[in-house]
């Protein structure tokens, strides 16, 4: 299947300038694509995930992706997607996180078929005059006023330096075009002015019939209605430092059945047989929920590597069980982020008064319920003594008590 009938299949084109003569040029030459990113964060989270997803497949499929780490456009703010204007970060921070994002571009993109660059490189060294005699002139403002990018900032007020960010990266994909030989930059659907802008430069000035494209991917919403991406916890993010591996595995295997297969078309490198396979068991079988382990094993896999699968894997299966005895203290720290958690002193105490006073039990008698109940387990183990110790040194290297009241009702207590 031709690289863009596949990418037609996923769902993931929502506007482009040419998609026949894009999808010939695909058929017969292996091209060289970018899409870019500015650096107003140390880390990409799952939304801006998406569009490097097609890079890769492109990558997969032969092509050239070359990513571009916006140091130069990310000091100016794109407007894009914003009602007001942004805060101009310091440029200690820009480079901060110009290194973090460029770090985990080589993870997800490897070493081979694969450039990255970064667009202060070159616009930086463009003088005002420059800027203005050589790109400036070739911009008309009517055009630019009629962006939506532009137009929707109108009444509410925008500045000379995002007003002209859209030269900026119109300059990008004409250096790119010249030096990397970029045919197709592939962005958000909010990037389709700036998209257009930059080739509609290419063509003033090398020549309107000069082969370059512009893809845009469909806006992300949940079956809902509502934004894709966002947790009660707030955004999902690639660096595990931000969301835990263990938490980005959830995340995806928690997803809604009436999404999950269009999810496994953008996300995953799955062919359309295991997709269409797994879609059928959607809708035979959906209590098995196996389209969301798949989807939850190929994305994490792909951010995180094999070993993070396996650990969130791991954290799943014991939490369910209650076995939760074998687990790392990396582990823990994992599963337990967003449990109820507790202090409690490093000596040796009662179980019914350690539980009452530590506020996992709301009284003696209650504790004592429970203990004689069977209802407690205290890291993995069934407690049914009253006259029982806690101590918290024997387990977890001494820094954890996990205590499971039920089935479902995880305490964690960390040792003082």
């Amino acid at each position: 299947m031709n690289i863009i009938d596949d990418l037609e299949w996923r769902g993931a084109i929502n506007q482009s300038t040419d998609l026949d003569a894009l999808k010939k040029l695909t058929e017969e030459n292996k091209i060289a694509l970018y899409c870019g990113t500015d650096p107003t964060g140390d880390s990409l989270h799952i939304g801006h995930l998406i569009p490097f997803m097609i890079l890769k497949r492109f990558q997969l499929a032969g092509h050239h992706p070359v990513i571009l780490i916006g140091g130069g456009t990310g000091a100016i703010g794109d407007p894009s997607g914003r009602k007001t204007e942004r805060t101009l970060q310091t440029m200690e921070q820009v480079h901060h996180n110009e290194e973090a994002l460029t770090a985990q571009m080589k993870k997800l993109f490897g070493t081979e078929n694969f450039t990255i660059v970064n667009n202060h490189d070159w616009l930086s060294k463009i003088s005002l005059l420059d800027f203005l005699r050589d790109y400036g002139k070739l911009f008309n403002i009517n055009t630019m006023l009629n962006k939506e990018v532009v137009a929707s900032r109108l009444e509410a007020g925008i500045s000379f330096t995002e007003f002209t960010y859209q030269i900026l990266q119109s300059v990008d994909f004409l250096h790119l075009y010249r030096h990397h030989d970029v045919q197709l930059e592939i962005g958000g659907s909010d990037q389709w002015g700036n998209i257009t802008a930059g080739i509609d430069l290419i063509h003033k000035i090398e020549g309107p019939e000069t082969k370059v494209y512009g893809l845009t991917i469909p806006l992300m919403l949940k079956a809902d209605g509502t934004k894709f991406g966002k947790t009660a916890g707030g955004a999902v993010w690639l660096d595990p430092k931000k969301t835990s591996p263990y938490e980005f595995y959830q995340f995806w295997i928690n997803q809604d059945d009436r999404d999950v297969v269009k999810y496994l078309k953008y996300f995953t490198f799955l062919s359309k047989e295991e997709i269409d396979d797994l879609a059928e068991k959607v809708e035979k079988e959906p209590w098995k929920r196996e389209a969301q382990r798949r989807l939850a094993e190929e994305v994490t896999k792909f951010v995180h590597g094999e070993k993070a699968v396996e650990e969130a894997e791991r954290i799943s299966k014991a939490l369910f069980s209650g076995d939760v005895a074998d687990l790392s203290v990396e582990e823990i720290e994992q599963g337990f982020k967003n449990m109820p958690s507790v202090d409690v002193e490093n000596k040796k105490e009662n179980i019914v008064i350690w539980l009452t006073d530590n506020g996992i039990e709301p009284s003696r008698r209650q504790a004592r319920q429970d203990v004689s109940n069977g209802a407690i387990r205290i890291n993995g183990e069934k407690v049914d003594d009253l006259e029982a110790e806690i101590d918290p040194s024997t387990h977890f290297d001494g820094k954890f008590v996990i205590v499971r009241r039920g089935k479902k009702h995880y305490f964690l207590a960390r040792v003082k």
